[in-house]
């Protein structure tokens, strides 16, 4: 069964950091590449960043370049997502999940977990 729990979300004025966390179900963690996608209002959901099983690569929406980093931790089967210098523009609602394949990143799995809210205020 696919289990994804984000958390960690909140208000934040602009310029200020907040860490994500993801924990996944094993079945859902283990061995797969993680990613993290945003949905603004109004908006398509988005890639923001993905990180392959053992950590050793990842890669960045050029819009968080610089200012996010992901990474993973196998034992506790959860990924996180630490934003600095946060911007107007990130706030949106932030979802993980399984990486297919390919490029761009996309979702391995249909289902999503209820996402956590980032909002940055000016």
């Amino acid at each position: 069964q696919v289990q994804l729990v984000e958390s960690g979300g909140g208000l934040v004025q602009a310029g200020g950091s907040l860490r994500l966390s993801c924990a996944a179900s094993g079945r859902t963690f283990a061995g797969n590449t993680m990613g993290w996608f945003r949905q603004a209002p109004g908006k398509e959901r988005e890639f923001v960043a993905t990180i392959n099983w053992s950590g050793s690569s990842t890669s960045y929406a050029d819009s968080v370049k610089g200012r996010f980093t992901i990474s993973r931790d196998n034992a506790k089967n959860t990924v996180y997502l630490q934003m600095n210098s946060l911007k107007p523009e990130d706030t949106a609602v932030y979802y993980c999940n399984a990486i297919r394949n390919g490029v761009p990143p996309r979702p391995l799995y249909t289902y999503w977990g209820q996402g956590t809210q980032v909002t940055v205020s000016s």
